[in-house]
């Protein structure tokens, strides 16, 4: 078997690691238009069963071609890219698992998936990813889904300031989580709300008092749940870091549109990016990952519901963050289902329709749980 990473940083190169030690005898290939980049994952890992090549993802033509030589595709691009991956991966006839935060709806690919006979598995990561599992899991026991509840954030183990908050992956997305309108579901209508609102103070076990606010992570969910009376995604972090986040946005930190500054254009984000970059990305400080889904409902007539928490930490014996564990492991997860054929389902499938199958959820929280990552489930009375 022959698998194809597509985007080597954090995130993808844990994936990587994952999969070299899961499927020995696979043939991994790290892919980067940096070759460097991918050289030195490549490099780092001393396995002889993984290599790396340059690839250009802007030339749709050259990608398609590139990644027939296949059997499965991993992608781990910036979100604007992410789109083109799904549509190539699909041209190509190639199955995909992706973490990619794209701005265009995946399902929309749904129909030329199915004609190509592949298997699409966007946004499997953290959140959207293990959440969306969770949910679909949850809904499966209901015979109706009133209410879905989505908090999840990745924030060290004790606060850092000035924002109580170090960088674990790109901080642009971070800037563009904070920017962008969140999509909720208010008395059954999907309504804009402005990130950083709806803020809220929430005991998690095992970190103490948090405060959580809106973010626009719902994405499939929008779609695959459209009966649903309420449903909303907060992030999780540290008292007063909204409030901090919400004073560089409105000064104009996080606006795309240049400034000229002594006869030099600048963009405020990617100033801003460098910035949280230089200061924020501290790689001695652990971080810690949380995650609560709460699903509501009907069963049978009498209302009932499913709470799931989900605790990670740092790993210091591989030097892993628990943000890039809780996003590349589910990727890598779903990867080799995959390739072991535990999935046939065809078409562009996110997954919470995974989630629903007994078996499929049964053998993901085992390999998760493989790997430390462990996830709690509690049946409640509402």
């Amino acid at each position: 078997m022959k698998v194809l990473i597509v985007g080597c940083g954090n995130i993808g190169a844990v994936a990587a690691q994952d999969l070299a030690k899961s499927m020995p005898s696979s043939r991994i290939v790290l892919a980067d238009k940096d070759e460097g980049k991918a050289k030195m994952v490549a490099q780092k890992m001393q396995n002889e069963n993984v290599s790396y090549m340059r690839l250009e993802v802007s030339n749709s033509e050259k990608l398609v071609s590139s990644l027939k030589g296949f059997d499965t595709i991993l992608g781990f691009l910036p979100g604007n890219l992410g789109f083109s991956l799904v549509e190539a991966c699909i041209k190509a006839k190639k199955n995909l698992v992706d973490v990619s935060y794209m701005p265009q709806n995946p399902l929309t690919l749904n129909d030329e998936a199915v004609k190509s006979d592949v298997t699409v598995i966007p946004e499997c990561g953290l959140a959207p990813g293990i959440s969306n599992t969770l949910v679909g899991h949850a809904a499966s026991k209901l015979d109706r889904v009133q209410k879905i509840h989505i908090l999840v954030g990745g924030i060290p183990e004790k606060p850092v300031p000035p924002l109580g908050y170090v960088v674990t992956w790109s901080p642009e997305n971070l800037i563009d989580e904070y920017k962008r309108k969140a999509r909720i579901v208010v008395n059954g209508k999907v309504v804009d709300v402005e990130a950083l609102s709806g803020i809220e103070e929430v005991d998690f076990p095992g970190l103490g008092r948090l405060e959580a606010f809106y973010t626009d992570g719902l994405r499939t969910l929008l779609s695959t749940f459209s009966g649903v009376n309420e449903m909303w995604e907060k992030t999780l972090r540290y008292k007063g870091h909204a409030e901090k986040a919400r004073f560089l946005r409105d000064l104009g930190f996080f606006e795309d549109e240049e400034l000229d500054v002594d006869g030099v254009k600048v963009s405020p984000k990617r100033f801003t990016a460098r910035l949280l970059q230089r200061r924020l990305r501290m790689p001695g400080v652990k971080d810690v990952v949380a995650l609560k889904v709460e699903v509501f409902g009907l069963r049978a007539g009498r209302k009932a519901g499913y709470v799931y928490r989900l605790l990670d930490f740092y790993d210091a014996k591989t030097d892993t963050t628990a943000m890039a564990r809780t996003t590349a492991y589910p990727a890598s997860i779903a990867a080799q289902m995959l390739l072991k054929k535990d999935i046939s389902i065809k078409g562009v499938v996110p997954p919470e329709k995974l989630g629903v199958d007994d078996d499929f959820f049964r053998k993901f929280l085992i390999e998760l749980e493989r790997r430390g990552v462990k996830i709690v489930e509690e049946e409640v009375t509402v």
